[in-house]
């Protein structure tokens, strides 16, 4: 497999896709952006990669040749949290494009797809994802639980894992960003929004969800409080690190 660099943006996109000609297609449009390539088609490549670091954003086609992409992207959210915009075959896969961003994907794109709206789209992710080295807390405590930001990785009090949707996890940032504070439906809709034409779930939903793993009586919640005609407090105190 290739490895195509650049000076530039010192972030590096990894494309998956056991079709050459698209790799070399993404990965010569991105080098005229000055954006760093590497180039996979299977979980071997993807491991390796990500062992050897410097992978900011993964672009990965659900539908290889000898291996099947969702379980790529299991195994990339069980070890890592970076970034990933999966690609699907056609825009009726709407079951493959649900579940892969339930599995933590970021973004999607549906082929054929224009390079220009690939590029727009990484942008996008990479600004949300931040500069490496920012600084953000990777770990946050609360009541006994335990978030690992990176790999997305919830344990409960009994050091039992709690497996998020990209949805939850996001919103459980955002509480866990601003502890005690009320939070309004469109402050946690920013959070956790990925695409409207699939993400069309209420906010009360989600919390409905999220109570239903953290709190001992989801009926009764004494870490997700609601203020009414407010919005959602995050009632624990939270230490970060």
């Amino acid at each position: 497999m290739s490895n195509i660099s650049y000076a530039g943006d010192p972030r590096s996109v990894l494309v998956v896709d056991d079709d050459p000609g698209m790799q070399t297609m993404i990965a010569e449009f991105f080098r005229r952006s000055d954006i760093r390539v590497q180039t996979g088609a299977r979980l071997q490549d993807v491991s390796r990669h990500l062992a050897s670091g410097g992978v900011s954003l993964i672009i990965l086609d659900l539908r290889l040749g000898q291996e099947n992409g969702l379980d790529i992207l299991r195994e990339v959210r069980a070890r890592s949290g970076v970034p990933v915009i999966i690609m699907t075959g056609h825009r009726r896969d709407e079951v493959d494009r649900v579940l892969g961003l339930e599995l933590g994907a970021d973004d999607y794109v549906t082929k054929p797809f224009g390079l220009h709206e690939l590029l727009a789209r990484a942008r996008a992710v990479l600004r949300r994802a931040g500069p490496p080295d920012r600084g953000k807390a990777g770990h946050s405590l609360f009541a006994g639980w335990r978030l690992d930001r990176k790999t997305r990785r919830l344990t409960d009090p009994g050091g039992s894992a709690v497996p998020l949707t990209k949805g939850e996890h996001g919103l459980l940032c955002a509480f866990l960003d601003a502890p005690q504070r009320t939070l309004t439906r469109e402050q946690l809709l920013a959070a956790t929004r990925v695409h409207e034409d699939v993400f069309d779930r209420s906010i009360d939903v989600q919390i409905l969800r999220l109570r239903r793993k953290l709190e001992a009586d989801p009926s009764m919640p004494q870490l997700i409080r609601t203020e009414r005609g407010v919005g959602y407090v995050f009632a624990a105190p939270v230490q970060s690190y």
